[in-house]
């Protein structure tokens, strides 16, 4: 007996087309990189030291026993809250947080090995790397959950109260109207005598119809 395949799992990326898969991880990759230039290209003006390729795609700048590798590492994180703000517009579904969130770490690691030839063997750039990974995820599953769950605001608030509020008015008078039919059709007619109404203002009594034999 062949056995069962189990069933995707909701939100899964195979639900979506591969064209559109393969663009928002080019999207994502590419403002990923584009936050990285700009953020390294300000570092290396502001502390006066050179910019190159390798602070991007390299590994070896990113070290923990100096300053510059530390401020490295920060701006990889402030990287990873760029790519938070990008997934949250570009993605916009929680469940799919994780898996476009390690898909961007792996391909950038591979860029790394291919840009520089060797894996990287500094521990700060895994570390950096790991902490980014979970920024990424936590802020990305938030920020798709916040949305997610905001109300939905249809519009035409103030016409739609008034719509009610007429509906109302409207039903109301439809009750007291047959209301009074009612009471022609038992025989009745409203006169001025002892009781109330039933809108509780002006006074009444009950009258019997003369029927056409009386006449």
């Amino acid at each position: 007996m062949a056995r069962r395949r189990r069933p995707p799992r909701a939100g899964a990326v195979n639900e979506l087309p591969p064209l559109r898969i393969l663009g928002q991880i080019a999207a994502l990759q590419s403002i990923y990189y584009a936050a990285a230039l700009v953020l390294m290209l300000f570092t290396s003006l502001v502390t006066g030291t050179p910019f190159g390729l390798d602070l991007v795609f390299g590994w070896a700048e990113l070290r923990g026993d100096n300053t510059q590798g530390w401020l490295m590492g920060f701006v990889w994180l402030c990287c990873a809250g760029v790519v938070v703000v990008a997934i949250v517009a570009l993605i916009g579904r929680s469940k799919l947080v994780l898996d476009f969130a390690l898909s961007l770490h792996i391909i950038h690691l591979i860029i790394v090995t291919f840009y520089t030839g060797f894996l990287p063997r500094n521990v700060a750039w895994w570390a950096t790397m790991l902490v980014s990974s979970v920024v990424t995820v936590a802020g990305g599953s938030y920020g798709c959950r916040w949305r997610e769950l905001r109300p939905i605001s249809f519009g035409g608030s103030g016409r739609s109260t008034g719509n009610a509020e007429g509906s109302a008015e409207a039903a109301a008078e439809n009750g007291t109207a047959a209301g009074e039919h009612g009471d022609e059709e038992m025989g009745f007619s409203r006169g001025r005598g002892k009781g109330r109404g039933r809108d509780g203002a002006g006074e009444y009594e009950m009258v019997g119809l003369k029927s056409n034999e009386n006449r």
